[in-house]
């Protein structure tokens, strides 16, 4: 069983569940089957177990691996601008009050 620092992700227990389809596409079968491994003595999540068995199958039937860095930025972090969120009270919409169910003043309510 591989120990976290023998991964071939650095930082493997931290990433995203959302980053890891990008990047197990750059390992090789031999990287992801110890990825695997790990995963399923540890976290043991389906949907990161379901990835690398799919993408193992792929490697299996001739896929290669994308060939890019496993250890570049996160494309989440890479995707904020970089003033933040243009979102603020004045561009905000009206405030939304809904009549409450069985309001008499509620024209669409039968009376």
């Amino acid at each position: 069983m591989s120990e976290r620092g023998d991964l071939p992700l650095e930082d493997y227990d931290h990433l995203p569940v959302g980053s890891l389809n990008s990047r197990i596409r750059t390992l090789g079968s031999e990287d992801l089957t110890t990825l695997l491994e790990y995963e399923r003595s540890h976290a043991n999540r389906i949907q990161v177990v379901s990835a690398m068995q799919h993408r193992l199958a792929g490697l299996a039937d001739g896929a290669q691996p994308s060939g890019g860095d496993p250890s570049a930025a996160a494309p989440e972090a890479a995707a904020s601008p970089a003033g933040g969120s243009k979102a603020s009270e004045a561009t905000a919409g009206p405030p939304v009050n809904p009549p409450a169910h069985g309001d008499p003043s509620n024209p669409s309510q039968p009376k």
